[in-house]
């Protein structure tokens, strides 16, 4: 799912992330730790509302552990995986939403261990 710009469900502003360290998330993003960040209209990282509900620093919304075992996020995946569930959507999605891959993965990941 690297690289993919897609539409999530934000219920609420909860979920900010905060660092004990003045360069926490810059680290973190530099370690490879930040799984996903809210992004505008445009692509472009949100730091501000509405883009980004919570304002968490450099738009991080999900952070996973280095070897990728163990990821949390605020925004909620799981209202948008299919595609009615989303208000808009472009006319060549099927049945799944994009955000379906995350649960394919975890599943294939499950399987194999």
């Amino acid at each position: 799912m690297a690289g993919s710009l897609l539409p999530i469900a934000v219920a609420h502003g909860e979920g900010r992330a905060e660092f004990a360290e003045p360069q926490g998330a810059r680290l973190a993003l530099d370690r490879g730790l930040v799984a996903a960040r809210f992004v505008d209209g445009h692509g472009q990282v949100a730091e501000r509302y509405p883009a980004n509900p919570n304002g968490s620093p450099l738009g991080i919304t999900a952070l996973t552990t280095t070897d990728g075992r163990v990821t949390i996020m605020m925004p909620h995946p799981e209202r948008v995986f299919r595609t009615v569930q989303h208000s808009w959507h472009p006319d060549d999605w099927g049945e799944d939403s994009p955000w379906m891959r995350m649960f394919h993965n975890a599943r294939v990941w499950a399987g194999r261990h």
